[in-house]
């Protein structure tokens, strides 16, 4: 992982430090794992479950969201899927729809992130 990328990363909410602690100093995991972020069916169905009004269906794509933010050390998210997911477990959907204009920009400004270092910043 190179300086450029490292900096994306952590501009973007990313505690690369963290993460590579979380993963022995691998960085090849690290990187493999924030690939498979760019993957990641939930945030979809995130989006999908509020449109529809499912607060159940919402919270567990939150739920697992925010476990993949935590393992990555994506802190800004994590923190935000937290919130969500306490919303949504108490009943809370206004709130928990309204904490998409926060997570919307932080989870793109993540993606774009890794997508850079895909593109070659690495």
């Amino acid at each position: 992982m190179n300086l450029e990328w490292r900096a994306q990363l952590e501009a973007a909410g990313v505690d690369v430090g963290q993460a590579l602690a979380r993963m022995m100093g691998s960085e090849a995991l690290l990187e493999r794992l924030l690939g498979k972020f760019l993957e990641e069916p939930n945030y979809a169905a995130l989006c999908a479950a509020l449109e529809r009004g499912e607060p159940e269906a919402a919270a567990a794509a939150a739920h697992g969201l925010k476990g993949a933010c935590g393992n990555l050390s994506m802190t800004a998210l994590y923190g935000l899927f937290t919130r969500q997911v306490d919303a949504l477990r108490a009943g809370e959907l206004a709130e928990a729809e309204r904490l998409m204009e926060e997570i919307a920009p932080a989870y793109a400004a993540v993606t774009a992130a890794i997508r850079g270092g895909a593109d070659g910043a690495r």
